[in-house]
């Protein structure tokens, strides 16, 4: 194992985070079935050869039995990786896995990523042309300059697929959306405008390029690099890149171009922008210091100089951040759904211009929702969209699309707009956000979580994730010397700040004490035995913290079992008023969601218990995206066979009956036809729910439990839960081969209920 001592907290996580399990992140999964002989001859051999002579004759047809019309490689020769600079391609990988990744998430793109082990443009570019065959699209990633100027020029000439340098044309797009509202916002005429640009780098260039395409006059743009302006006329450390952006100017450095200028752009280094450089810009001026990590000038340093100004970084703690995955997951979902031969200038504008109109708009609920409840409204520190917005996988897409069939470069042409609408809107799953949402409501909420077993590492290494990722303030409980022990074994000298309390020596301990006798008298515990309790058990102790308000939330169940969990955090909090406390399990696969209930508290729960799980699932569905439709299950199917485990079911449809819910159930029924809408149809079509279910309330907690874990090990989808409902304070118990992942999400669910 390398010395890991140069590492943040952050970098561990990460490099653990990869390793952990399969490495990487991707992997290739089927999209047919394969599990019978008939299905292997029909995917290989001999069947395959029918589509392969297809192909043959007619190579569009790649596009119908292949992946390559969803296909996207990602190819880079590791010259320029992040801030990291010239690491080599095989170095690179990780951060090309991570942009297919992307692709995936947002957009639903398959990716790959291609590492090419050469410096020499002429190789890299014959390797990129002789293996084109196999993908729809090419994104170029992290290619120094000036190659990749050479590289991306020519295979778009030698390719009939869209090739983009995501590092010049992505940055530029997102920049270029952001000015036409600045530009808006400041009731400016863009082809008046003055800008500054610093930095004379791919990235650099492309936007000068793109801007000038929106309008602004080629003598108002001056381009700066490390040896001040490019004027025309200079010599030394020129290009023919640089040089087409020459102007006649007098200015020599770049705080002489920027006085009086309206904007100012950066992507160059961080300080590279005064304070007196921002005073002696126009009035209302346009800051996009877009450097990374560390932009030019901070917006602390120019509010404390301006306060009319327009600031846009690279960073996600800043308003209107320039994120490229804004812009090149939708811009290639576009191109492949025509399946456009090139990626052009008016589809990278009507990304822009796409991205601009999408940011004056009304922002939907659940934008907002998704960013802690801030209002986002356009305005100085919202004129760029944010990632999270559900609506840029319906527009962006639409309107790339729409600009290669205007210009010709489309070989298919959609006419039901609409209808593509729809096709894109079904693509992203839309339980798949909750998370990021849930992460996005509790930062900067400051929630105190405490993380009971605060000995163990996953807890300790969870609690570092869970501050480090701006989620809380996370308070492990346990002895400071056994902490610190495990934090040096995880690379790290000191406890890091980290708050910890030893329930044992808690100057809380009598409150803590008096407050749990006081509830517990009456059921036979003594004093003591409640002293005992608090200093000795964390459970009790992390609860009692919480039900006392010394802290908003807990996670535990690391090392104990559920039901003794669930027993110690009952000794202090109690059911919320009206409420059963049930365990709900989502799974989530590529084609399915569902809810799962009851997965951790009642064992066999009557017909009126029944109906009060499916009324909370019902709104836990809500909460996740999913609209409830829910089955009461069974091994039955509408009373066949009839026994007294059914009839608890029955009983339970029959109180629903008279109640008035908001939402889809029926039952008794087996899970197949839950699940399978044709065969419920088919079978039973008085059945009332108008769809799959998406709820399953389970008879009882055996095969609720052992069918979620099932599934957890086995579905290959995305598990959060079981999450605990009901509590009159916010306590979730993971179970106790829960990942740090999980502790994190639990912990993340946790702080988010805390809010309500």
């Amino acid at each position: 194992m390398s010395d890991w001592s140069m590492y943040t907290p952050l970098d561990i996580e990460s490099l653990k985070m990869h390793k952990a399990g399969r490495p990487g992140k991707i992997e290739v999964v089927p999209t047919k079935p394969l599990t019978t002989q008939y299905h292997l001859s029909l995917a290989y051999s001999p069947g395959v050869a029918a589509p392969c002579l297809e192909i043959e004759k007619d190579p569009s047809l790649a596009y119908d039995y292949t992946s390559k019309g969803n296909l996207v490689a990602v190819i880079s020769d590791g010259s320029a990786v992040l801030g990291l600079g010239d690491i080599g391609a095989l170095a690179s990988k990780p951060v090309m896995e991570g942009k297919a990744v992307l692709f995936k998430r947002f957009a639903d793109v398959d990716a790959v990523d291609i590492e090419v082990d050469t410096r020499d443009s002429t190789e890299f570019i014959n390797c990129v042309k002789l293996l084109g065959k196999s993908w729809g699209g090419i994104n170029l990633e992290d290619i120094k300059a000036p190659e990749c100027f050479i590289i991306e020029q020519r295979l778009r000439e030698l390719m009939d697929i869209p090739v983009f340098h995501d590092d010049q044309h992505g940055t530029a797009i997102i920049a270029a959306a952001g000015l036409i509202n600045a530009v808006h916002m400041t009731k400016r005429n863009i082809g008046d405008i003055k800008l500054v640009i610093n930095g004379a780098g791919a990235a650099a260039i492309a936007c000068i390029e793109l801007v000038k395409g929106f309008g602004v006059a080629n003598e108002n743009i001056i381009m700066c690099d490390s040896r001040g302006v490019i004027y025309q006329g200079r010599e030394a450390g020129m290009n023919q890149w640089k040089s087409a952006h020459a102007v006649p100017t007098p200015h020599r450095t770049l705080e002489d171009a920027v006085r009086g200028a309206d904007v100012l752009m950066g992507m160059s280094v961080k300080g590279a922008f005064t304070k007196d450089m921002i005073k002696s810009m126009a009035p209302n001026p346009i800051i996009f210091a877009m450097a990374n990590p560390d932009p030019e000038i901070t917006p602390e340093d120019v509010l404390a100089v301006r306060d009319d100004a327009i600031m846009a970084t690279g960073r996600s703690d800043y308003a209107n951040q320039v994120n490229n995955v804004l812009c090149f997951p939708f811009l290639f979902r576009g191109a492949l759904d025509v399946r456009a031969s090139q990626i052009n200038d008016e589809m990278k504008r009507a990304a822009a211009e796409g991205l601009a109109e999408l940011a004056r708009e009304d922002v939907p609920d659940e934008v907002a929702a998704a960013y802690s409840g801030r209002q986002l409204r356009f305005g100085p520190e919202y004129i760029i969209p944010t990632p999270f917005d559900p609506r840029l996988i319906t527009r962006i897409p639409v309107a790339v699309a729409k600009a290669a069939i205007a210009t010709g470069v489309a070989r298919k042409i959609i006419t039901d707009w609409p209808a593509y609408e729809r096709e894109l809107a079904t693509r992203l799953d839309p339980t798949a956000d909750r998370l990021d949402r849930v992460f996005s409501q509790v930062r900067g909420q400051e929630r105190r979580v405490v993380f009971a077993e605060g000995e163990d590492e996953r807890a300790i290494r969870a609690a570092l994730a869970f501050r480090a990722d701006g989620l809380g303030h996370p308070i492990l409980i346990g002895r400071e010397e056994v902490v610190a022990n495990a934090m040096r074994e995880l690379g790290h000298e000191t406890t890091l700040d980290l708050e910890i309390h030893n329930a044992a020596l808690s100057d809380h301990n009598d409150r803590y004490r008096d407050y749990l006798f006081d509830r517990l008298q009456r059921q036979g515990y003594l004093e003591r035995d409640c002293q005992r309790m608090v200093n000795q058990d964390r459970n009790v102790f992390s609860a009692c913290m919480v039900a006392m308000g010394d802290a908003d939330a807990m996670v535990t169940g690391l090392t104990r079992s559920f039901r003794v969990c669930y027993d110690d955090v009952t000794a202090a909090i109690s059911p919320a008023a009206g409420e059963k406390v049930i365990g709900v399990t989502a799974i989530m696969a590529r084609d399915r969601r569902v809810i799962m209930a009851d997965t951790l508290v009642h064992e066999v729960p009557t017909g009126e218990e029944l109906a009060d799980i499916a009324v909370q699932a019902a709104a836990a569905a809500r909460s996740l995206g999913l609209e409830p439709r829910v089955a009461l299950l069974s091994y039955s199917n509408f009373g066949s066979p009839s026994s007294p485990s059914t009839q608890r079911v029955s009983e339970a449809v029959a109180i629903l009956d008279g109640r008035t819910v908001d939402f889809e159930y029926e039952g008794d029924m087996s899970a197949d036809v839950a699940l399978d809408h044709d065969l419920m149809k088919r079978l039973y079509p008085f059945a009332r729910l108008s769809g799959p279910a998406t709820v399953l309330v389970m008879p009882a907690l055996h095969s609720a439990n052992i069918s979620a874990k099932l599934l957890q090990k086995m579905a290959g989808g995305t598990v959060i839960g079981p999450m605990l409902l009901g509590m009159e304070k916010s306590v979730q118990v993971v179970q106790m081969g829960a990942t740090v992942s999980e502790v994190v999400n639990m912990a993340a669910i946790a702080a988010h209920a805390s809010l309500d």
